[in-house]
């Protein structure tokens, strides 16, 4: 089950909704919403939910195991050798987990491959959203060893924690400081519900009518035979790179949209994870505005506990090149995922140390900075998109014409048939809705005509706006059964 499901939409979600609402305490409303992502999450596969709960239990347990090691006044320094081991401990079976189910396979077949001989480990199904749950089970137990958040008192707080329906298996990557007081207490408004709803349908009408539709462009033009063939013409792969590009925001954006729309809904209150990163300045720049919740992950737990940029140029550049590495392994288990992370590491590399790009320097302009990162981030899709090396380089000879398939395939005639889609497309991929939205609310502030017009205007599009959207995204998923889900991979 996802998001952009019917049924998910017009039952689950109602349903959850409906009886949340009448729940008489945080108590109840807590183990209503337990159960409901433990049904959401075994709608994937029921036996992946022990996963799930035995993951949090290790963690529930190192951490009070860590806390009791804490010196406490009057009773002498407390145990700090059982305190790092428990942590060690701890943090080595949650990755422990995360590499058998998701690099097992990856590692099997890269040495079968190097020594020619059969694979003897079975396929192991992927858990859906291992990588999101462990990273946040992680970052609880780090934060309780730092002292940051004492231990959680409740087993079923902490799980519905980690299994939370509405960002267990697409995040963002929410910090247990960041909802522990929600956890406990928390307050539903009909304000905050009616902007929940307007959140949740954004996003929703960015996967269901704006993503499904890049997805459809770029699947119809970068197909496996096709590209291997070399019967893809330039425009058609950089039409096709392009559209990707625009999907994957798209995609990514939406589901953060619908999860943090659904915590206002309930009572929860998340961080942003994307803020509009293709209208970033340099390749920095777009890392401050994508996936934030990932960024701040590596920086906080890995990045700045290797030394950061305190140290040496020659640790400096090591510490970005692990966690890149890092980055880009996250993403899959293939090693088109490691290049893409190294690639940008190569960049912020260039722009620390030789460009020195900044949003005030002098020199080049902020527009053609802004050219050369989108140009950076493209090609960067290139070696996300493509997990088979070989396609990776079909799909490079025929985006500089090498391949056989110049005037051969239809690029042309899918550039027009979707040229004002993607137009729009591009719009909402950029800050421009919000900047007008920005517009319309100070003129709604002022007094006189206009100033009543504009308020008129908002209270009409927050009435009006999900309800139109809603409809659209309905329709779109009715009549296209073509919904492709990302965030599996992870």
């Amino acid at each position: 089950m996802v998001f952009s499901n019917l049924f998910f939409i017009f039952f689950f979600l109602v349903l959850c909704y409906g009886a949340y609402v009448f729940m008489p305490t945080v108590k109840a409303r807590n183990g209503l919403l337990l159960g409901f992502s433990l049904i959401f999450y075994a709608w994937g596969g029921p036996p992946l939910v022990l996963l799930l709960c035995l993951e949090t239990l290790v963690c529930f347990l190192g951490a009070h195991i860590i806390w009791a090691q804490n010196p406490l006044p009057g009773e002498g320094d407390g145990n700090p050798r059982l305190k790092k081991l428990a942590l060690t401990v701890t943090v080595a079976i949650c990755l422990g987990l995360l590499v058998l189910y998701k690099y097992t396979g990856f590692f099997a077949e890269t040495v079968t491959g190097i020594f020619g001989i059969e694979n003897p480990l079975p396929s192991v199904a992927l858990p859906i959203g291992i990588s999101f749950y462990t990273f946040q089970l992680i970052s609880y137990v780090i934060d309780v060893y730092r002292n940051e958040t004492p231990p959680q008192r409740s087993y079923g707080r902490l799980l519905l924690y980690a299994a939370l329906f509405h960002q267990c298996i697409a995040g963002p990557i929410v910090r247990y400081v960041d909802v522990a007081k929600e956890l406990n207490s928390r307050v539903v408004s009909l304000d905050e519900t009616w902007k929940g709803m307007l959140r949740f349908t954004v996003g929703l009408a960015k996967k269901a009518v704006l993503a499904n539709t890049c997805a459809v462009i770029a699947d119809s033009l970068l197909v496996a035979d096709k590209l291997s063939a070399g019967s893809v013409s330039s425009l058609g792969v950089f039409l096709g790179m392009t559209a990707y590009m625009l999907q994957i925001y798209l995609d990514f954006s939406a589901y953060s949209d619908m999860a943090i729309g659904m915590g206002w809904m309930l009572g929860f209150h998340f961080k942003e994870n994307f803020n509009y990163p293709y209208a970033a300045d340099s390749v920095t720049d777009f890392w401050r505005r994508w996936h934030i919740s990932l960024s701040s992950f590596f920086r906080d737990y890995v990045y700045i506990p290797l030394g950061g940029n305190r140290c040496s140029v020659g640790r400096h550049i090591f510490n970005l090149l692990v966690v890149w590495m890092l980055t880009g392994f996250w993403h899959g288990a293939s090693w088109n995922f490691v290049l893409w992370g190294l690639y940008f590491a190569l960049f912020l590399i260039l722009e620390k140390f030789l460009l020195r790009l900044s949003k005030h320097g002098k020199g080049v302009g902020r527009h053609i900075r802004r050219l050369y990162t989108l140009a950076v981030v493209w090609f960067g899709w290139v070696l996300f998109r493509f997990d088979d090396m070989g396609l990776l380089g079909h799909a490079l000879k025929s985006l500089v014409g090498l391949g056989n398939g110049l005037n051969r395939d239809n690029a042309h005639f899918t550039l027009l048939n979707y040229l004002f889609f993607l137009i729009v497309a591009v719009i909402a991929c950029s800050p421009i809705a919000p900047f007008a939205a920005g517009k319309l609310t100070a003129a709604a502030r002022r007094e006189g005509k206009l100033g009543v017009a504009a308020r008129a205007v908002c209270n009409a599009a927050a009435v009006i706006l999900p309800v139109v959207l809603l409809i659209l995204s309905a329709l779109a998923l009715v009549g296209d059964s073509y919904n492709p889900f990302l965030y599996f991979r992870f």
